[in-house]
């Protein structure tokens, strides 16, 4: 019964906080403003040219994470991998961050990927992904410290201003994103604790985490964490030009936006519903958009770009339904 509770706890809550963020944000939203917007305003072209990205970041990732996999003698087939990418990141939709997990056992049932060293390789993919997000965040800073400097001069707005019209909602919604990031830390680290007590699990995890010590072409490795990176940047950054309030705010403003919502989605909510909405629009309030249309910026481009990782959850769950499991494979690291 505590179990139980517990998992219908990790579901709850995530879905609440979303709940409580989205519905303070768009409270009193003119939605019929918003339907002019999407019928008139709107280009979607521009939209339907960022899906091919967003597909692109998670075929990017299967490619590394098979690459990570190869020097422990796992050598699970590609569509198997992206099938598992593509599920991964839709079930987190339902339960934040249960998406890694489920997908090393993906590769478990089908291809006889051995659970515990999958998991290492996830870890490790993690640690490279958190180093790129942190590149992105020093060039962001680089770059804008000039213009930031140079708005403050010409408008004559200080810090202390730009803080007292931050609401004291905005101060409790970021405190508590920040708290719920520092739980999922400990949730993480206690779960890796609870997962790490047979000696099996600890050798296997190891070998996971040290892979990459390994890989026959690391120059290879980099460029697949290029192209996921690159991709999930395009693949936000086209989104501006559906909209006549984005589309002359430039590279560089949407680069600030993609570090923020970056930073964002680690509050575990559903796909980062609620904190990146939140994010997201404060920044591009920043750059001078105002409120209404950078809440229904916001909104647009999250909503469909989750539609996108919901479809192409289903027709993973559709190929593995078609696709033969294949016995493990037999290796000396084993």
């Amino acid at each position: 019964m505590r179990y139980e509770l517990t998992d219908m706890m990790k579901v709850v809550l995530p879905l609440l906080l979303a709940g409580a963020i989205l519905w303070w944000m768009y409270r009193g939203f003119q939605w019929d403003e918003m339907w002019t917007v999407l019928q008139t305003d709107m280009s979607w072209t521009w939209m339907l040219l960022s899906f091919p990205f967003g597909i692109s970041a998670q075929v990017f990732r299967a490619l590394r994470w098979r690459q990570a996999l190869a020097p422990l003698g796992e050598r699970p087939r590609l569509g198997t991998c992206i099938n598992a990418v593509f599920l991964s990141y839709f079930s987190s939709l339902i339960v934040p961050r249960v998406g890694e997990v489920l997908r090393c056992g993906v590769l478990n049932r089908y291809e006889g990927t051995n659970i515990s060293r999958s998991v290492g390789t996830v870890v490790t993919e993690r640690v490279v992904d958190m180093s790129m997000v942190f590149l992105f965040s020093l060039i962001t800073m680089l770059t804008q410290i000039p213009v930031f400097m140079r708005f403050f001069r010409s408008t004559g707005v200080s810090m202390g201003s730009i803080m007292q019209t931050f609401t004291a909602t905005g101060y409790l919604i970021t405190a508590l994103s920040l708290s719920l990031i520092l739980l999922l830390i400990v949730f993480l680290l206690h779960r890796l604790n609870l997962f790490s007590h047979t000696k099996g699990a600890i050798t296997g995890l190891m070998e996971g985490l040290t892979s990459v010590r390994h890989l026959e072409h690391p120059v290879l490795f980099m460029l697949n964490t290029v192209g996921i990176w690159l991709s999930y940047y395009l693949h936000f950054y086209i989104t501006f030009y559906c909209f006549p309030f984005t589309e002359n705010l430039g590279a560089i403003a949407a680069l600030v936006a993609f570090v923020v919502g970056c930073f964002a989605v680690l509050v575990p909510t559903p796909n980062g519903a609620g904190p990146w909405h939140f994010a997201v629009k404060t920044v591009l309030v920043l750059y001078g958009v105002d409120a209404v249309s950078g809440a229904l910026f916001a909104l647009v481009v999250h909503t469909t770009q989750t539609l996108l990782v919901v479809v192409l959850g289903l027709y993973a769950l559709l190929a593995l339904a078609f696709t033969k499991r294949r016995s493990p494979i037999p290796s000396s690291a084993a």
